[in-house]
């Protein structure tokens, strides 16, 4: 039996990546899709067996160029896709290093600060992982 003949979720893992500008302030990658030309979090499906955080961890890497060091775990979305349940958690990252080279899956990348990234996500849903982060990296 395959997933689809199951009805169960569709697992995906990815990271809202971070880093601090040259002036200090916080930045958010975002990364755009052609396929679906939309604005999100670097994310994508787990491989078979595939621990959710090392997926997350390979995709930022694969759509960003970017390495990271992983964080606090934010908050699952949940949603359906072609009638299917999907299931993509998150982890808050850090970027420690890389380089973006344009591929098939995404095209372009921008770093924002939080308010404008906020603006730009094109999923209501990705917008609450501003805040989350936000909560993570300022407590209190």
């Amino acid at each position: 039996m395959t997933t689809a003949d199951t009805g169960a979720p569709v697992l995906a893992a990815g990271c809202v990546l971070w880093r601090r500008s040259a002036g200090g302030g916080l930045e958010l990658c975002l990364v755009h899709r052609p396929r679906y030309d939309d604005w999100s979090f670097p994310k994508g499906k787990l491989k078979r067996g595939e621990d959710a955080l090392a997926g997350a961890l390979r995709e930022v890497e694969e759509e960003t160029g970017h390495r990271c060091a992983p964080g606090a775990r934010l908050p699952t979305a949940r949603y359906t896709v072609q009638g299917r349940p999907k299931r993509v958690d998150y982890w808050a990252a850090e970027a420690t290093g890389g380089h973006f080279e344009p591929n098939s899956e995404v095209d372009r990348v921008r770093w924002l600060p939080p308010g404008e990234a906020r603006d730009r996500l094109t999923q209501p849903r990705d917008k609450q992982l501003v805040d989350a982060l936000l909560g993570v990296l300022n407590p209190g």
